[in-house]
Order: C-alpha cells, then structure tokens, then sequence
C-alpha cells in the first residue's frame, strides 16, 4: 500500500511541504487545473508538475482525474475529438512516470452535497447531505468545489434534460464506446484506469448514475475484460448507503486485481437515508475503517490509497473537504491499522 495526498497545485492552501511531514506519506495525486476539459495536456505541463513534485521530495504516480467531458458521456458534438484527445493525454502522463488515472462519467455534477461547513457536536465542520435540503435545491444555479462553473443556467438547464432524455442505458452505451476506445491505448502504455464512483451513488435532480453498486461494477468490469481497467474504490462514495458493504466489495475486485486506487473516509448515515462525513476513525461513523483495511492486506493491495475527504478542525480554512490536519490524522490513523496488520501477519 502506497499512501498519497490529493494536492491541488500551487494555489493549495495545503502546501507539498506540509504533505511530507505527514509521516508514511509516499507521494501526492493531482491533476493540471489549467487545461480546458477534453483538451491535450501538454507534455510540457506534465513535466512542470512531476517537477514540482518530486523537488519537494514526493512522488507523482497517481492523476486525479483526467475528465471526461459531457460531449463524451452524451456522445454528441465533438466527442470523437476529445475521446482522441483523452488517449493522447494517457500516451503523455505515461511518457512520465504516471501509472494510474482515476476519473469518473458522473453527469453534469460531480460530488455532491448540500453544505460544506455544516458544525458537527465536537464543534469540527463537515460536508454533509441532507436529502430534504436536496430536494430543495435549483440544479441550475448550483456551485461546489470542482465543478464545471464554465455553463450559464440555460446551458445548464439544457444539459440536465439532455441527460434526462439519455437515460440509463443511454449512459451505459455511451460508457461502453468510450472504455473500448481508450483502454487498448491504457494496456499499451501500461496504465491503470481506475474509474470513481458516483458519490452519492442514486440519481439526483432526476438525472441518471450508473456507477452505483456491485451489480453495476460487475457490468463495468465486464466492458473490458483486462485487469487495467478497474476502480477507484472509494468507501465514502458507495458506503453512504447501507446497500453497499464496503469489505465485501474490496475483497471481491481485490482478489481479482481490479482495484488500483482506494479512497478511504468514513460517514454517518442518518435515517432518512442523509449522510455526514466524518472522522476516519470507525466510531465516528458507519464503515468499520479496520475492517476495510483488513480488507485491502488479506486480498494482498500494493496499490495506492489516500484519505478522502476531511473535516475542517482546530480553526483550519481552506477547500471543504481537503484540510490539512484532519486527513493527516486519517493517514495516520490509516498506517497505524497497517503496521499492525503487516506485523500481525
């Protein structure tokens, strides 16, 4: 197990001299946030940032993400184009030292919740989803963290009934066409893809997910019967709801090597089926974090893992979700369950 930090370059209030502190961290993921969606990355940005990286002493093996643009996932326009350009991306990041890519084919909206400092009892902050709140939220005028901001509410109103009208199996299709397209290129250039579930894993705003539960990761693997095509397994996404169990699901696609990124968080699912982030640590919400790692030592995991999402505590502003101190206490916290594990073993 490789333990990373997702870092958003330069303009992180997290800085990559805070990330080597962290101790048992090996390396960070990010992305180029500067290039348009469905366009090239240049060579030249790959190097600069596997520079940047690897002078404050940490290595780059992991992007996160690539996005797959919605012209892709409605196969409409210019998709064919940028379905090229995605395969000349994974050809240059390869040319570098890159050997996983986590992206995700959520539609329109990645993550999402409905506030991101919501004060939880230990007076620490947290993203939280609320489903009443949800309900009453205008997708057309929404903005969180990582999100496409680039469309007008017409545009965006027009995108959500484009998806509306494509469906389920619509969806699935258009995945279908854009995995046997670009894996040939992934096996070649020997890269991992590991696609992101959607978080949450339901419908919302009417608009179709896919990426949702072990029958639909089963249907996903199958698309392309080659061990680098697997997941991101991220135990916050699909264990906000009971339907999934997290251990389970490790030791089924770890066993046949389809896992190449694991994000670990914890959640408290409340009972109408809402959901706060929270701690790492088991107690602090419904996934038993010891038994997720057991999970990933039994099945014999030499991936990548990074804590997922943190709360905001002792004071720290920043980007909801991605503080510094409490995903460090996660890491930490994290590498301690797997000294144990190794020396049990």
């Amino acid at each position: 197990m490789k333990m990373t930090f997702r870092w958003y370059g330069s303009d992180d209030p997290v800085t990559l001299e805070n990330i080597r502190q962290i101790p048992g961290m090996t390396g960070v993921v990010s992305a180029i946030y500067s290039i348009p969606v469905g366009e090239v990355w240049p060579e030249e940005e790959i190097v600069k940032l596997k520079k940047q990286v690897e002078d404050a002493g940490l290595e780059l093996e992991v992007i996160e993400s690539v996005p797959v643009h919605e012209d892709i996932k409605l196969a409409r326009g210019d998709y064919k184009r940028y379905i090229e350009n995605y395969k000349t991306t994974i050809r240059n990041l390869a040319k570098h030292g890159i050997k996983c890519i986590c992206y995700n084919f959520m539609p329109v909206f990645d993550w999402t919740r409905s506030r991101l400092d919501q004060p939880l009892e230990d007076g620490s902050n947290a993203l939280v989803y609320y489903r009443e709140d949800v309900d009453k939220m205008d997708p057309t005028k929404l903005a969180l963290p990582g999100w496409d901001s680039s469309y007008s509410t017409d545009e965006m109103s027009q995108l959500i009934d484009a998806y509306k009208e494509l469906g389920e199996e619509g969806l699935w299709k258009n995945l279908e066409y854009f995995i046997k397209e670009i894996m040939p290129v992934a096996v070649e250039c020997d890269v991992n893809m590991g696609i992101h579930p959607d978080d949450p894993p339901w419908p919302i705003f009417g608009i179709p997910r896919i990426i949702t539960c072990e029958a639909n990761l089963d249907r996903f693997l199958a698309l392309y019967p080659d061990k680098h095509h697997g997941l991101t397994l991220c135990s916050g996404s699909l264990g906000c709801t009971n339907l999934n169990d997290i251990p389970a699901l490790i030791r089924k696609y770890g066993k046949e090597g389809r896992i190449h990124f694991a994000h670990i968080r914890n959640v408290k699912i409340l009972d109408d089926g809402s959901f706060e982030e929270s701690a790492h640590l088991s107690g602090c919400g419904s996934l038993d974090i010891v038994e997720i790692l057991k999970a990933y030592h039994e099945t014999g995991f030499k991936g990548y893992v990074r804590p997922d999402h943190g709360r905001m505590i002792w004071g720290e502003t920043g980007k909801p979700g991605y503080g510094l101190y409490d995903r460090a206490l996660g890491a930490t916290y994290m590498n301690g369950i797997w000294e144990t594990l190794e020396k049990l073993s």
